[in-house]
């Protein structure tokens, strides 16, 4: 497994040592002392599925502390472009946002640390998404923040008209008006 810096604290993008042969191939998604050797020594406590059909936006969303998430995301199918915004106010990279193509054949995954709002855009025909959490949800700490703020400046890799987004996440506040304690 490689593990690369994004030039946010703790953000990290894993890419998995996979084996081919003519039957197939074969890779670890998570390897707990693996992991730990390398100082991701996470208990994961919740795994969350998704499918989508192409141009749904999911996100951003986030828990607030003491409930909030580490998540290890990846695509089993298709191809998103995962997104998240910084919301931990003593970082350099606060308010900023880091954007990564995951895909089924990439096989690479965002380990986003808490403190960051999620979410992702779906590219391909459809995609089915992975991952992990360290923490269990907690409907009372749900937050989030508005996916097209204009101040973020995110692409979203959509055109406008086909962007597909939930009536809750269209509700959601900018970033200047989000109650995140991070």
């Amino acid at each position: 497994m490689t593990i690369e810096a994004t030039g946010f604290e703790g953000l990290l993008l894993l890419t998995p040592s996979v084996f081919s042969d003519d039957r197939g191939y074969f890779f670890e998604t998570y390897n707990r002392e693996t992991h730990s050797k390398a100082g991701l020594d996470f208990q994961w406590v919740q795994d969350n599925q998704s499918h989508s059909k192409h141009g749904v936006i999911r996100g951003l969303h986030f828990q607030n502390a003491p409930f909030a998430q580490t998540k290890l995301v990846r695509a089993l199918q298709g191809e998103i472009l995962d997104v998240v915004v910084d919301l931990r106010k003593g970082e350099p990279t606060y308010g900023k946002s880091f954007s990564v193509i995951l895909t089924a054949e990439n096989k690479k995954q965002l380990l986003v640390p808490k403190g960051f709002a999620h979410g992702f855009s779906v590219l391909s025909h459809s995609a089915d998404v992975m991952y992990k959490c360290d923490a269990l949800y907690n409907k009372q700490s749900e937050s989030g923040l508005i996916f097209n703020d204009p101040s973020l400046q995110i692409d979203w890799k959509l055109s406008a008209g086909e962007m597909i987004v939930s009536e809750k996440d269209l509700v959601l506040p900018a970033f200047d008006n989000i109650d995140a304690n991070f």
